[in-house]
């Protein structure tokens, strides 16, 4: 099933993401989680792109698992290191496979990276896409602007490009205040961005690791999140009951405002999964 049809029921839709192993000895590790989100019954799950040239087959592989267990899969594809007939072979073993849905990413350029660049932008790997055809394609955006662009607006003029090289729906970066998103939202229908947009959240479970994240990509920290970190960060249990807790509110915020779909940065854990779909048992 492609994601515009799931984005277009009849019903909200909550989805999970999951990350291929950083090493080839972690693959049975993440091969169970894979199996425990999916016993969840999401309405799909996306797998991250396993960079590198290392672990990068992951991505298709667990795509085929997730397929496999009857749950929709959404393969993310980065380009930016990736020359014009890698990705044509990564989109041919896609399509082999009748992997429809590709998030199409720009990606991080290594340090000690040299050479020439097939794609500088993900705008350009979206029309590779499209030209493939048969697939349903979706990009990344950022409630509060890349950490890249100078400004939120010249972000979501670059987002325009990318919306209009093909984009069928887009994916945003984790956010831990909606109004924040209620804002962008409004933001990129004013210069015709009129896509579905899927809201990214992330249930904080380690307080050491969020903080690591928000100061790469310059998310912000409303003062009642930041008030939870403080009480509970250094007591695991209870910052992984408070961060679902608070990712369970966000949730049924943006469902209440008539948002269709939320994804989920679940972090290949099963039990984080289970517990939001739980909490949400009589709302979707």
């Amino acid at each position: 099933m492609k994601i515009t049809e799931i984005l277009n029921g009849k019903r909200a839709a909550l989805s999970f993401e999951v990350f291929p192993p950083k090493t080839l000895t972690a693959a049975d590790g993440v091969r169970a989680a894979v199996d425990g989100i999916m016993a969840v019954r999401p309405d799909f799950i996306s797998v991250t792109y396993g960079a590198g040239g290392t672990t990068d087959d992951y991505t298709v592989e667990i795509a085929k698992r997730i397929k496999k267990g009857g749950v929709t899969p959404l393969a993310h594809l980065s380009c930016i290191t990736s020359d014009r007939a890698g990705v044509k072979r990564k989109l041919a073993q896609l399509k082999d496979e009748g992997i429809e849905n590709i998030l199409a990413l720009r990606g991080d350029l290594p340090q000690d990276f040299k050479g020439a660049l097939d794609y500088k932008y993900a705008y350009q790997l979206v029309e590779e896409i499209k030209k493939t055809g048969g697939f349903c394609v979706g990009g990344a955006c950022y409630p509060e602007g890349h950490p890249e662009s100078s400004t939120l607006f010249a972000d979501i003029e670059a987002l325009k490009i990318k919306v209009d090289a093909g984009c069928d729906f887009l994916t945003t970066q984790m956010f831990f205040d909606n109004d924040v998103f209620y804002s962008f939202l409004s933001k990129i229908q004013s210069v015709g961005i009129n896509i579905p947009v899927i809201a990214g959240v992330m249930p904080v479970t380690n307080a050491a690791s969020i903080m690591r994240i928000t100061k790469l990509s310059g998310t912000y920290l409303p003062v009642r999140f930041r008030r939870i970190v403080d009480r509970y960060g250094d007591n695991p249990l209870a910052m992984k009951q408070a961060g679902i807790a608070y990712a369970t509110q966000q949730i049924i915020d943006l469902y209440a405002n008539g948002i269709r779909a939320v994804h989920v940065y679940s972090m290949n854990k099963p039990e984080v999964a289970s517990q939001i779909k739980n909490n949400l048992s009589e709302i979707i």
